[in-house]
């Protein structure tokens, strides 16, 4: 480590200079970085969910549309069957205008749909729900949506379409609302993009003014920002050139990246300046000295970190080994970094540093007196800890998953606004489906069944409340509207014909013969709880099963309903390997076996305790918080690495126990306790963000990070004295004549903090 700082100082300006010549054409190259938008990427190639929708696309075609709902001032005339004139051709502008826009494949509308010159209150009453509102003054219009992949992205990208519809309907006299599962899923992925970038840059803000404030110094601004910015540069730059995407699982790169180097540079700040007060180093000599005190547990720290994000590769599901992968190379890039912009930010000239004063050095007294105090109530600590892990087991049992998908918004937000009305006066915005086998050729006893199994939808299920089914649309309904004429329409297939003539499409949209698949679509409430959401899901599946073979239940609203739960699946597994994976790496790193193990109980306990939490607290696991435990444990280890490094070079030194736990405490727990606060500013801001996931996980990475210190601070100290008593502290390191790294330099002790060394 000494030769490696000695070459870093020597050539730093070269270094830093080729760093940043390479920054610049990454970050170009980053620019390219895509976002995929897919919902069905965050399910597993093989889920049985994601394999019925990908049947019924290739059996019936894809079934993305949006609705824009209305209420006109009059839109029926006494009659309450012949819309009025004013409505019927505010309708057709309405029609026409969306089926101009780009990326819109058909639209339906009430004003054409009750041209039907068939039984037009039986017409009227099956469009109920879907063009007309219950009230009777409520209408929309549905565009159905250009599969996104048979767009060209360049020419039409679904983010224009939407633009678009969403401005045709604010513009429309009264304002349409604009709601549909496609759109939600649309808005998520929007809010994510945008809210991820706008808060990353306000947490920097934040975060440099924190630093600014402890610190004193536009040094230490600088140097973690740049550090931070060059990583984020670099990683986008290479997952350009490894052709992966950014997902709604990887959004969080940026912030997690900030936690690692603002952590690192932390660190390396304190240091250095401890040794230049005390010491009355030059920059570049007290810069050799740090980097060669502190590389080693720099690079243990983005190891293990990188150990932990790795864990995710178990997962089957793409985006969550892409997001490991990155993460992965986001930690190591932290630790290179570093290593080439810190030599020439710590060497820059700057004056003589006195040692801290004032509130820093109240700081690091305090921190020394904490230390004693656990080691003198080390029960009490110990009783603390385990009524926390108590607690928070008892929690786990009040977690829950959240599938309302329009919980993941503001209440105020377009989206939501948009939900309820359509919601209220149409009945339901979730579309989806019940989907069976078929005969290649129809015959009446099979329709008889659809028939029935449509009715058993309606009177054992149906309803516009919670857990209901709102409206039920078969073959047979339209097929019903056709009267049996003699001569004309006395056979089935005339009949089918005759309404594929009247509305076409109707027949191919819900019969397959070339698959033998036949369906009934469905509406329910999006809003709605979880576990109403699911009950309804199996019962609509159970009551298909007993006329029909092969019942598959699928569409938006189901893959949503599920959503949470494809992410989890692997989830214990993957947490499981990082916390093995961990400890193993702190054992090599720190030599011990034994100190690996105790390494993993401050970090298992703020995440335990975090997890306990959201249940206590009725926070359910969403998109963002699925992950919550195996992200955590890659975060919160570095303050663990840090602080038994510097311990047990003290220890090696020959300080005495409770003098090395004092001293770990003035020193790095001073550069932990100033990077976590620093940090939870600056995720303070994911608060402001519009899509609700982001605003937990800022709060719940706060309070790991938070969990974490305290961990480390009081339960670390209390914890090395048990397995270590203050009497046989050298067996921590037998067999090791040298701390770690080969350094030579003998560790010091702050000033208000300790006395002299008792010898070895």
């Amino acid at each position: 480590m000494q030769h490696l700082a000695d070459w870093l100082v020597r050539h730093r300006i070269a270094i830093a200079v080729v760093t940043l010549a390479l920054t610049a054409p990454l970050a170009m190259l980053g620019r390219r970085l895509e976002f995929d938008r897919s919902i069905e990427s965050l399910y597993a190639e093989d889920d049985p969910h994601l394999r019925d929708l990908q049947l019924s696309r290739r059996a019936f075609g894809g079934d993305e549309f949006v609705i824009v709902a209305w209420k006109p001032p009059r839109l029926f005339e006494a009659d309450g069957l012949t819309l009025t004139a004013s409505a019927a051709e505010d309708i057709r502008s309405m029609r026409d205008a969306l089926a101009e826009i780009p990326g819109v494949r058909a639209t339906h509308d009430l004003a054409a749909a009750l041209r039907f010159p068939y039984r037009r209150a039986h017409v009227k009453e099956l469009l109920r729900g879907i063009l007309l509102g219950y009230d009777d003054q409520t209408t929309a219009v549905v565009a159905w949506l250009e599969p996104e992949r048979a767009t060209p992205s360049e020419a039409v990208p679904r983010s224009e379409t939407f633009r678009r519809i969403r401005a045709l309907a604010a513009a429309h006299d009264p304002p349409a609302q604009v709601a549909g599962e496609a759109i939600q899923v649309h808005d998520m992925f929007r809010y994510v993009e945008e809210d991820g970038m706008v808060l990353f840059r306000w947490s920097l803000l934040a975060l440099s003014g924190v630093i600014l404030l402890l610190l004193r110094r536009i040094r230490w601004v600088v140097l973690p920002v740049a550090v931070v910015l060059v990583t984020v540069a670099w990683t986008e730059g290479l997952l350009v050139l490894a052709r992966l995407k950014l997902s709604m699982v990887s959004s969080m790169l940026n912030s997690l990246v900030t936690i690692i180097g603002v952590a690192t540079v932390m660190h390396a700040a304190v240091h250095f300046r401890d040794l230049q007060a005390e010491s009355g180093l030059t920059p570049p000599e007290a810069a050799r000295r740090t980097l060669a005190e502190l590389a080693a547990p720099v690079f243990w720290t983005c190891a293990t970190t990188a150990v932990g994000f790795l864990s995710l590769l178990c997962s089957e599901i793409t985006p969550v080994r892409s997001f490991g992968t990155m993460m992965g190379l986001a930690s190591f890039l932290v630790f290179f970094v570093a290593m080439t912009i810190l030599p020439s930010g710590l060497s820059w000239p700057s004056g003589h540093l006195t040692h801290p004063a004032g509130l820093e050095a109240r700081i690091g007294g305090w921190l020394s007196r904490t230390a004693a105090g656990s080691l003198r109530r080390p029960a009490r600590v110990l009783l603390a800890a385990s009524t926390i892990v108590i607690a928070a087991l008892c929690g786990l049992p009040r977690l829950h998953v959240e599938t309302d998908f329009s919980r993941n918004f503001r209440e105020n937000s377009e989206i939501v606004r948009a939900l309820n009305f359509v919601e209220d006066r149409l009945g339901g915005a979730g579309s989806w489906e019940v989907n069976f086998a078929a005969p290649r050729v129809l015959d009446e006893n099979y329709l008889e069944r659809v028939r029935q199994t449509t009715a058993a939808f309606r009177s054992e299920l149906g309803g516009r409340g919670p857990g209901r089914i709102s409206k039920v649309v078969s073959l047979t309904d339209g097929l019903d509207l056709v009267p049996r004429i003699p001569f004309v329409l006395n056979s089935l297939p005339k009949r089918l014909a005759a309404l594929d003539a009247l509305q076409a499409g109707f027949v191919r949209s819900l019969y397959d013969a070339d698959s033998g698949r036949m369906r009934i679509v469905l509406r329910s409430r999006e809003r709605q709880p979880a576990e109403l959401k699911n009950r309804l899901i199996a019962q609509a599946q159970a009551l298909a099963a007993t006329r029909h073979q092969d019942v598959r239940v699928t569409g938006l609203f189901v893959l949503l309903a599920f959503l949470i739960e494809s992410l989890l699946r692997d989830q214990l597994l993957s947490f499981v390997i990082a916390v093995v994976g961990v400890g193993l790496t702190m054992s090599v790193a720190l030599r011990s076996m034994r100190l690996g193990l105790v390494s993993l109980a401050p970090n298992l306990l703020p995440i335990g305790a975090v997890v306990g939490v959201m249940g206590w607290a009725d926070i359910p696991v969403n998109i963002a918080t699925a992950m919550i435990a195996s992200v955590s444990m890659g975060l919160t280890i570095d303050s663990t690495i840090h602080y038994l490094w510097h311990f047990r070079r003290l220890i090696l030194a020959g300080y005495r126990f409770d003098r090395a736990v004092a001293a770990t405490h003035a020193t790095v727990g001073r550069a932990l306790l100033f990077a976590n606060l620093a940090l939870v500013v600056g995720f303070s801001v994911l608060t402001a963000s519009h899509f609700v996931p982001l605003i937990y996980f800022g709060l719940l990475v706060s309070a790991a990070i938070l969990g974490g210190l305290l961990s480390n601070l009081f339960l670390l100290p209390v914890l090395l004295h048990v397995l270590y008593p203050v009497n046989r502290a050298d067996d921590l390191f037998d067999g090791l004549s040298e701390p770690p790294g080969g350094s030579s330099v003998r560790p010091r002790l702050p000033r208000q903090s300790t006395d002299a060394p008792s010898g070895r």
